[in-house]
């Protein structure tokens, strides 16, 4: 008879660990839906980080991007603005643009650093950008 009590006290603390143990579902949480604990993003502030933003420059403007904005010169002529650490990547080609280079149409250009890099117009110019750019 003690053997028989000595398991069943085992068994019921192994269940009793075992419920402990396990996490429950289902349980109401005190976290708001958009904070930063349970964050929510809405596809329309997707669709409005990733739309390329069309730019229309008159001959003479310059164009400078942040560190990670993209360009595509999509119509006129334009050269590059570089800094002492290097061009502009051009993710086309698989290169790197100069300093005075011409830019090519139609190329995915990334500007890798904040340091002043882009592009100046030579005519009037199409240029497609995603990221945060000033114009002088």
């Amino acid at each position: 008879m003690n053997r028989n009590r000595w398991f069943q006290l085992g068994l019921v603390l192994l269940v009793g660990i075992a419920l402990m143990l396990v996490p429950t579902h289902g349980v109401a949480s005190n976290v708001d839906p958009g904070s930063a604990e349970d964050p929510l993003v809405a596809k329309s502030y997707l669709d409005q980080l990733v739309r390329l933003q069309v730019l229309e420059l008159e001959a003479g403007e310059v164009l400078r991007g942040e560190a990670g904005t993209e360009l595509i010169l999509r119509a006129g002529q334009a050269i590059a603005i570089t800094a002492p650490q290097g061009g502009i990547s051009d993710l086309t080609a698989g290169r790197d643009i100069q300093s005075q280079e011409a830019i090519p149409a139609n190329h995915l250009l990334l500007i890798p650093r904040s340091d002043g890099r882009g592009l100046k117009t030579i005519t009037n110019v199409v240029v497609l950008v995603r990221g945060g750019v000033t114009l002088d």
